[in-house]
């Protein structure tokens, strides 16, 4: 099975010894997003909101450099800061996909890294 590195200036540079994604055969594992904006650095922290909508668009940033697309997706990974924001990230994260919605599961932790509030990693198959 091969493997092949993913990387693009659209997404945040990872801020650890790890890939922004990695593709394995016909799968993408992509790293866990926070919602960094790729062009200063900076966090998109005005409201979990904000926040949601620049961890997905990071993902779709990711999954467009490797060939992929929000309905390669078959699981997903929330992690959240506090279970009061499910509602508003639910929403939004909802607001990506049409159908054949994939397996996740959403659970509250206690810190996530550069305190934000929301981190959001996928797995993608494409399908031949």
């Amino acid at each position: 099975m091969s493997k092949r590195i993913i990387h693009t200036d659209k997404a945040p540079a990872p801020i650890g010894p790890y890939s922004q994604a990695v593709v394995a055969g016909n799968m993408l594992f992509v790293s866990g997003q926070v919602a960094i904006i790729p062009a200063t650095g900076d966090l998109a922290t005005g409201d979990i909101v904000t926040e949601t909508h620049q961890v997905m668009k990071n993902i779709g940033a990711i999954l467009d450099a490797a060939g992929f697309h929000f309905s390669d997706i078959v699981k997903t990974s929330i992690f959240l800061s506090d279970m009061g924001l499910f509602a508003s990230v639910n929403e939004v994260y909802g607001s990506y996909f049409t159908s054949d919605f994939p397996a996740r599961e959403t659970v509250a932790v206690k810190t996530l890294p550069k305190n934000v509030n929301v981190e959001i990693t996928v797995t993608a198959i494409a399908v031949a």
